[in-house]
């Protein structure tokens, strides 16, 4: 596998990486025609249910990691997020957000449910 990396919409990146994005709704004021990322995969994005619930309140974090957790267990052979592994497998990728507090996000749940993931096919 590839590098993988979270970020920003808007990062910059070599143009090799991949941008992906894995927010659920579009971010506000981004055109669709200038979008900075490669790919939209929001249906990796964590429930809406559980996106509305955690509304990144800081003391729900650990609880929204754990059910965010869950929910891309039950994903495991989701076309989206094996779109996302087929093209991790070719490119470094970039797993980005327009949430402001990036290491509060779904990002780091999803690099890291990913990295487990690669750790079990070898």
């Amino acid at each position: 596998m590839q590098d993988l990396m979270i970020g920003r919409i808007g990062a910059a990146v070599d143009d090799r990486v991949r941008r992906v994005l894995v927010d659920r709704l579009w971010p506000r004021g981004v055109s669709k025609a200038t979008a900075p990322w490669d790919v939209w995969l929001k249906e990796i994005a964590p429930s809406t249910d559980l996106r509305k619930w955690y509304g990144h309140e800081p003391e729900r974090y650990a609880e929204f990691r754990q059910q965010y957790w869950h929910e891309l267990e039950s994903r495991r052979r989701d076309p989206a997020l094996e779109e996302l592994v087929a093209i991790w497998r070719e490119h470094p990728v970039m797993l980005l957000t327009a949430t402001k507090d990036l290491e509060s996000s779904q990002v780091p749940v999803l690099r890291d449910f990913l990295l487990q993931l690669e750790g079990e096919q070898v």
